[in-house]
């Protein structure tokens, strides 16, 4: 994956293997997200903490 400043809802799904549940993510505020005209973009400082919290979530179970 490239190191962009933000990816699509399509990159990002790919990126984490997860297909719709992204949008899920996004919808529910769980993954934060920016408009950028009629596109929806994940920023991937957003992308990088929402993973951090997975990994600290399951190290904590």
């Amino acid at each position: 994956m490239e190191h962009k400043v933000a990816y699509s809802v399509q990159e990002t799904a790919h990126a984490l293997s997860l297909g719709t549940t992204v949008k899920k993510l996004i919808a529910t505020g769980q993954l934060p997200s920016v408009r950028v005209g009629r596109r929806r973009l994940v920023p991937r400082s957003a992308l990088e903490a929402y993973i951090n919290r997975l990994v600290e979530d399951q190290a904590q179970a």
